[in-house]
């Protein structure tokens, strides 16, 4: 028996259009990398044709969207870092990210040749990458002077407490960024999904959707992202192995880690760590039997889960089970594991099985 990863294309339609609607009077630049989050990077781009353009990290994964046809605007965020990768980006026709001087350097000396679109990260708190603000209008007008830079340049940042809709710490980081952004105009971009949701001011220029358009809020704490009107783009399920009558007293699993307090049913599902459900997912953390809720128990292990059934006397091997998706957000399954989401979806392994509906 083999999990299975389902790939709604459909959910992720939705998903961009509620984004869209969101987000009016915007462009979308599709955050992607990971291999789409998980979902398959070719797929998800093929789902998400109506964005403006799409983000990757690096050179590998543009090439996999270039490769396949995809002739939108890709950005590869980490950038350049030779002077041979920017000739890439330049043959290759992929937009960079330009976040410290030395990249600033490379585009002045290189050769004549097809120009390079730009998107200049400024760091305006999350110290990740990006030039400091101090440097900011030198280095924007070493790159307009520059004939291998196409114009017009973009103006990015990247939100470093966005995922807390309390902290104020995102507010002012935002307003920040517009403060120095005045010379891009519509030029810009720093709302993530959580920006997109929370923050309407931080709508502007190009928004950078990432965890919404696989249909998950991005505040682990908040509502999940089926409560705010988004659907899971991914289910991973399986199927039961084995229903095993265990005496009251019995301990199940590594460890003996649960004890049978009574008398009881006790489903094991063909999925475990090994396929990239959460090792360390607590007792008591949900997954849907027929589509009803039972309890895991015991520890998780790598090709395996068990489960109480005793809500469910009439079980059987065979019947399917669901580990995260429609009818389970993923991000409770993430609240049970003392883990987020992203790691989550990003963490589906190889063994599983992947196959795309169109709901």
């Amino acid at each position: 028996m083999q999990a299975i990863a389902h790939i709604d294309l459909g959910a992720l339609r939705h998903n961009l259009n509620r984004i869209q609607k969101l987000s009016p009077n915007t462009r979308v630049l599709a955050v992607i990398k990971a291999g789409g989050y998980g979902h398959g990077i070719s797929r998800v781009a093929s789902a998400l044709s109506r964005a403006d353009g799409f983000a990757v990290t690096n050179l590998e994964e543009a090439f996999i969207l270039r490769d396949a046809g995809f002739e939108k605007r890709i950005v590869a965020l980490e950038g350049f870092f030779s002077p041979a990768e920017l000739d890439v980006f330049r043959e290759r026709g992929i937009d960079t990210v330009v976040h410290r001087e030395s990249q600033v350097d490379i585009l002045e000396r290189a050769g004549p040749g097809p120009m390079v679109s730009t998107w200049l990260k400024v760091d305006t708190g999350m110290h990740r990458l990006g030039v400091a603000p101090a440097r900011l209008g030198d280095i924007q007008r070493r790159l307009r002077n520059c004939p291998n830079v196409a114009s017009p340049i973009l103006l990015m940042s990247h939100l470093a407490n966005a995922d807390d809709w309390r902290n104020i710490g995102a507010q002012v980081q935002i307003r920040y960024f517009l403060s120095i952004a005045s010379d891009f105009g519509e030029r810009i971009s720093i709302a993530n999904s959580a920006a997109i949701l929370a923050w309407p001011e931080a709508r502007r220029g190009w928004v950078r959707p990432g965890i919404l358009l696989y249909g998950i809020s991005p505040f682990p704490m908040g509502k999940t992202g089926m409560e705010l009107g988004f659907l899971p783009a991914m289910t991973l399920s399986s199927n039961l192995i084995a229903v095993n009558q265990i005496p009251k007293g019995q301990t199940v699993g590594y460890g003996g880690s649960w004890t049978c307090p009574e008398d009881m049913r006790v489903g094991v599902a063909a999925i475990g760590y090994g396929d990239g459900y959460p090792r360390h997912a607590l007792s008591g953390c949900p997954v849907l039997v027929n589509g009803k809720r039972v309890p895991l128990i015991g520890r998780v292990s790598m090709d395996m889960i068990t489960l109480d059934l005793r809500t469910q006397p009439e079980a059987r091997i065979g019947d399917p089970v669901v580990a995260w998706g429609k009818g389970l957000p993923v991000e409770e399954i993430a609240r049970m594991s003392e883990t987020i989401a992203y790691e989550l979806i990003c963490g589906v392994t190889r063994r599983v099985k992947f196959m795309t509906e169109d709901s």
